[in-house]
């Protein structure tokens, strides 16, 4: 059997009930590793921060700086209650948005959270090059994402489940880990 095949084969082994919406700091991966799980399950993948981009027409940056993080949090929470009511899909948020206790009840009622869990140094590796992260414009970044980690940490511990990152993971390792959490919820994931 070829390539294409196997990972069809694969992906019909699974029926996703619930959309998973990964939550967690910058840089954990919840972009890539729910690209991957997405393609893995072969349902789609949904960014809430390119939603609120696309219907913006500014970057989250540009929003930031024009119209402050609350506006950027409400049209967040918005796009987020959109998403949650479509199909079940794989779904990645911004940092913040599951600090919302109203996001939680939303995602808790409509779907399943997961924490993509990584630590200070991972994070801190692979964001401390990117000039995309509004919150990280300091004069001393690393510790704006420490400061952050540590008053974010408590509300990702709420998540339904709850996935450890190491470094030394691929993305597909990672989403493979994720896809097992999800297999002992028969509620989410069920065997197709």
């Amino acid at each position: 059997m070829c390539e294409r095949g196997v990972r069809r084969k694969m992906a019909v082994r699974w029926k996703l009930r619930r959309t998973v919406v990964l939550v967690g700091m910058m840089g954990a991966g919840k972009t890539a590793v729910g690209t991957a799980v997405a393609r893995m399950l072969a349902v789609p993948f949904l960014d809430s921060d390119e939603e609120i981009v696309r219907a913006a027409n500014r970057s989250i940056a540009e929003i930031f700086a024009r119209d402050g993080e609350a506006f950027f949090r409400e049209k967040e929470s918005q796009v987020l209650a959109r998403l949650l009511s479509g199909p079940p899909a794989i779904l990645s948020t911004g940092g913040g948005a599951f600090l919302s206790e109203a996001n939680r009840a939303l995602v808790a009622a409509k779907g399943v959270s997961v924490w993509l869990k990584a630590d200070l140094d991972l994070l801190w590796a692979r964001v401390r090059h990117k000039t995309t992260r509004p919150l990280l414009r300091t004069d001393n970044p690393r510790q704006t994402l420490a400061d952050l980690y540590a008053a974010r940490a408590p509300y990702y511990a709420l998540a339904g489940i709850v996935v450890e990152a190491h470094a030394d993971y691929s993305v597909e390792e990672m989403a493979q880990r994720v896809i097992e959490a999800l297999a002992l919820r028969p509620d989410v994931l069920e065997r197709g």
